[in-house]
């Protein structure tokens, strides 16, 4: 379960860079109804440094391990976690922090079968399986050392300041940006709304 961000080839990093980019909406609306708009043709704008992107990968696979592993609370606390990192720093605009929620989301749909990737002439092409869900399993053991992962990252991580400050929820209504994706699918919806909203 545990990897180390110096697993992450450069090479890595990037494929998951531009899978993530693929999914990113041309806009995003907040939750006050403010809307980010994201010019898909300044992509060097919007995306981050491949060191930050890499971090984000890096929190994407343990979200990954706690959707597996069904620990919806810990995975939202995670993703606010990493956020919470990320605005703190105050370097980086409303659409590279879109951009950084939507390559954490990417990562997690990669690693936990939500979504696959399709050769079309010689071109990557990233798309919704909606066919079936994978069989991945999630022993006791795996369960508690995720827990604690995700227990240790939170805590090293800036605490929430008022609901107002926190990050938006999750990842953009991801509707895939490519004309190859279905318009608009259950399972590109973030986790963490998706997990909120049943709590209600």
């Amino acid at each position: 379960m545990s990897a180390s961000a110096d697993e992450l080839s450069e090479k890595a990093v990037k494929s998951f860079m531009e899978y993530a980019w693929s999914l990113t909406p041309q806009q995003f609306s907040k939750p006050d109804g403010s809307v980010i708009v994201i010019d898909k043709t300044k992509k060097n704008e919007v995306l981050v440094p491949i060191d930050v992107a890499r971090n984000v990968i890096m929190a994407g696979r343990l979200s990954a391990h706690a959707q597996i592993c069904d620990l919806l609370d810990d995975q939202i606390s995670n993703h606010q976690a990493l956020m919470r990192r990320e605005q703190v720093q105050h370097k980086w605009t409303p659409q590279q922090m879109v951009y950084i929620s939507q390559l954490h989301l990417t990562t997690v749909m990669l690693l936990t079968g939500r979504i696959k990737l399709v050769e079309k002439q010689g071109d990557k092409e990233v798309v919704v399986d909606e066919s079936k869900e994978p069989a991945q399993t999630c022993t006791e053991e795996q369960r508690k050392k995720v827990k604690e992962m995700i227990t240790a990252y939170v805590a090293a991580s800036p605490p929430p300041r008022t609901a107002a400050a926190a990050p938006p929820a999750a990842a953009p209504a991801a509707r895939p940006a490519h004309a190859g994706a279905p318009a608009s699918t259950g399972s590109t919806t973030p986790v963490t709304e998706s997990a909120a909203e049943a709590k209600k």
